[in-house]
């Protein structure tokens, strides 16, 4: 049997990084992570989740982006590198860019994306300029001649469920963004996750950009809403939100108040996940890995009436 690639993830702390470690050590991985450096005889969420790593047999290391030889240093020690960096740090990927060149040995990157395709939807103005950045790092990474692997994975459905029906209070009214009729794709964090470490070590994923549009995820707020009322025998008031209206809050909050705005007119008024068909050679994930079991928004639901998810929105509250 061949060995597993050894696996590096930078923003391992983050929202979508903590499973992509899961994901990585459960598929057998030798992972290690590289985190700002940290007390780690504090007591807080980040040091919990650090120790948790280590108990996992990850390998922990600390630094900042910006010491480039310590850098290049640990990415000679491994075979893939995967970014799952905030926003706000996005560009920073330049110097994860220039130091993979540097060190000549990496079988491939990925770039934090995990969103929309950013080559083919345009958004609003604040939304516009984080897709541009994203741009930004696929065209370093193509110029820099090394394997990389760009990931469109849309929306995450326990981020969203959570924001759009609330499912662990008992509301009687929800919002509608819009009419609730575009479509968009919600998928499970795990299997983002699960979905990013299978093509990142997979041949045919090289130099490829891959879409994360399984069928049963498609769907609209409308849709969403309509199950949550059968599986909860509910029935809730639509509150509609006009499409003009949410244009000029994303005109007049300030930055950075007005990129959640932006984010939210895009998937679920102007419909952008969906606003394309899959080309030829398109990579789509569902298709590429057809025994792989993802969970379904349907099977989310159904989750979320024994156990609600628990996520940080701060950003969209």
């Amino acid at each position: 049997m061949a060995a597993k690639n050894r696996i590096l993830i930078l923003g391992a702390t983050g929202y979508l990084g903590k499973y992509i470690v899961k994901a990585s050590t459960a598929m057998g991985h030798p992972t290690c992570v590289y985190v700002r450096p940290i007390a780690l005889s504090a007591d807080t969420p980040k040091v919990e989740l650090i120790r948790q790593f280590e108990s996992m047999g990850v390998v922990v290391f600390q630094g900042q982006l910006n010491e480039h030889e310590k850098l290049v240093s640990m990415i000679k020690q491994v075979d893939v590198v995967i970014s799952a960096l905030a926003v706000p740090q996005h560009l920073d990927q330049l110097k994860i860019i220039d130091a993979i060149k540097e060190a000549g040995n990496i079988k491939r990157f990925v770039p934090s994306e995990y969103g929309n395709e950013v080559d083919r939807v345009h958004g609003l103005p604040p939304f516009e300029r984080l897709l541009e950045n994203k741009k930004k790092i696929r065209r370093a990474a193509e110029a820099a001649g090394i394997p990389y692997t760009f990931v469109s994975a849309n929306s995450f459905s326990a981020y969203f469920v959570d924001f759009l029906l609330h499912p662990h209070e008992e509301r009687e009214e929800i919002t509608i963004y819009g009419d609730g009729k575009a479509k968009a794709v919600l998928n499970y964090e795990e299997d983002v996750a699960a979905y990013t470490v299978m093509a990142a070590n997979d041949p045919r994923a090289q130099n490829r950009l891959i879409i994360y549009r399984p069928p049963g995820n498609i769907v609209t707020q409308l849709d969403l809403v309509s199950s949550w009322e059968k599986k909860t025998g509910r029935t809730l008031k639509k509150i509609h939100i006009p499409e003009e209206e949410i244009v000029k809050l994303s005109e007049t909050l300030p930055h950075p108040d007005n990129i959640p705005v932006a984010v939210l007119h895009n998937i679920f008024v102007k419909g952008d996940q969906m606003s394309f068909e899959l080309r030829e050679d398109d990579l789509e994930t569902s298709a590429l890995y057809p025994t792989y079991d993802y969970t379904s928004v349907d099977r989310f639901l159904d989750i979320c009436i024994v156990q609600p998810p628990k996520t940080k929105l701060a950003a969209f509250a």
